[in-house]
C-alpha cells in the first residue's frame, strides 16, 4: 500500500510538473504584452519599464522560470528581508541571508485586481466545489437508480426508454444544454419554478447588506452539469448488473430463498459498482474543469467563471494559477479514487 501511494504520488507530482512547464512557455510565447494588460495602456516608457521589472520581464527567460518555479514550490530559497516575509510569508529553515524557506504556493498577483492569485483561488473556488459535488451526488444516486431499474426491466420498453434518454443526454454538449435549462426553466416557466437565469451559493440581501445562502439557485446548474455524468452512469450501471446478475452465485442465492431485494443490494449492486466508482471518479475530476462554461451560462460565483473572465482580460497569472490548481485537483482526486477502488473490490491489489 505504502509502496502503491508513494509511486502515484511521484507520477502526480511529474504531471504537476509538466503542467507548469507547459503553461509557463505558453505564457511565454502567447502573442501580447503583459505590461499593456497591468497599465490597460496607460503610463509613459520609463513606468512601462518599471513595471516589467516588477514582473521579472526583463530578466532571461530561463530565469523567470526559475523564479516562478521557486515561487510555487512549497520548500524553496529566498532572501530573509521584510518584504518577502510580507510577500511570502515564509518559514525559515536555515536562518542565513539567502535562506531555505517553508511557505505556500505563491502564484502571483492578478494583473487586473493586483490580489494575490492564491486568494482569489480560494475565495471562488468554494462555488465550484460545491457545483461539482452536487452534481455529482445527484448524477450518481439517479444514475446508478435509472440503472438497476433499467437492468431488472431488460429488453422491456422501460428498459428502451431509459437508455435512449441516457443516449440523448450523453449527445447533448453541456453548454448547448445550460442555455436550453436557463432559458426555458430560468426565464419561461420563472413564474412557476421560482428560479433565476442567474444566481450564486451566496447572495447579498439587499436591506441588510449580509450575505445569505440561497440553495436554490444550486439547482439548475447543478442539473446541467450533472445530466452527462448521470446518463453514462445509467449505462454502465444498467451493463454491470446484468453480468453480475448472470453470475452463478446470483443463481445460486435465489435458488436458496435469498429475499430478491437482498441479492439486488447485498451481493449484485455492490460487485457491480465497480465501473460506477471509476466513471465517478474520473466525471468528479472532469465537473470541476467542466463547471467553467456552466458557471459562466448561469453567472455562477466560482473559479470557472473567474477564470473565463480572465481570459478575456489576459490576467495570466490568475489564469496559470487556476490551471495549476485544477490539475492538482485531477491527481489528487485520481490518487484516491485508485485506493477506493483496490479497496471495494477485493480482487484487485495494489502491488
Amino acid at each position: 500500500m505504502i509502496n502503491f501511494i508513494f509511486r502515484r504520488v511521484l507520477y502526480g507530482f511529474l504531471v504537476v510538473c509538466g503542467v507548469v512547464i507547459i503553461l509557463f512557455w505558453l505564457f511565454y510565447v502567447l502573442p501580447g504584452d503583459p505590461v499593456e494588460a497591468v497599465m490597460g495602456g496607460k503610463g509613459d516608457a520609463k513606468t512601462r519599464q518599471n513595471v516589467a521589472r516588477e514582473l521579472g520581464l526583463d530578466q532571461p527567460i530561463y530565469t523567470q522560470f526559475l523564479y516562478y518555479v521557486n515561487d510555487l514550490s512549497p520548500i524553496a530559497i529566498h532572501e530573509l528581508s521584510a518584504d518577502n516575509y510580507k510577500k511570502y510569508n515564509y518559514l525559515p529553515i536555515i536562518p542565513t541571508q539567502y535562506s531555505l524557506v517553508l511557505k505556500l504556493p505563491y502564484l502571483g498577483r492578478s494583473y487586473q485586481s493586483q490580489r494575490r492569485v492564491g486568494e482569489v483561488i480560494w475565495e471562488d473556488i468554494e462555488g465550484t466545489i460545491v457545483l461539482a459535488l452536487t452534481a455529482m451526488l445527484f448524477a450518481t444516486l439517479i444514475g446508478v437508480g435509472i440503472g438497476i431499474v433499467a437492468a431488472l426491466r431488460v429488453n422491456t420498453w422501460v428498459d428502451y426508454t431509459l437508455v435512449s434518454l441516457s443516449v440523448v443526454g450523453i449527445s447533448i454538449p453541456s453548454f448547448v444544454l445550460a442555455i436550453l435549462v436557463s432559458m426555458f426553466f430560468g426565464f419561461y416557466l420563472s413564474e412557476y419554478t421560482g428560479l433565476k437565469v442567474t444566481g450564486s451559493l451566496w447572495d447579498m440581501n439587499p436591506f441588510t447588506g449580509d450575505k445569505e445562502l440561497r440553495l436554490k439557485n444550486l439547482i439548475l446548474p447543478a442539473f446541467t452539469l450533472a445530466l452527462r455524468p448521470l446518463s453514462i452512469i445509467v449505462q454502465l450501471t444498467r451493463s454491470a448488473m446484468l453480468e453480475v446478475l448472470s453470475q452463478d452465485y446470483i443463481r445460486t442465492a435465489r435458488a436458496k430463498g435469498v429475499p430478491f431485494h437482498k441479492i439486488i443490494l447485498k451481493h449484485a449492486l455492490k460487485n457491480a459498482l465497480n465501473p460506477v466508482v471509476t466513471a465517478v471518479s474520473g466525471w468528479l475530476a472532469s465537473l470541476m474543469a467542466g463547471a467553467f462554461f456552466i458557471e459562466y451560462v448561469f453567472g455562477w460565483k466560482g473559479l470557472g467563471r473567474t477564470t473565463i473572465e480572465a481570459v478575456g482580460q489576459r490576467d495570466l497569472p490568475l489564469v496559470m494559477g487556476a490551471t495549476i490548481v485544477i490539475a492538482c485537483i485531477f491527481v489528487v482526486i485520481n490518487i484516491v479514487v485508485d485506493i477506493l477502488y483496490a479497496l471495494i473490490d477485493p480482487r484487485v491489489r495494489l502491488e
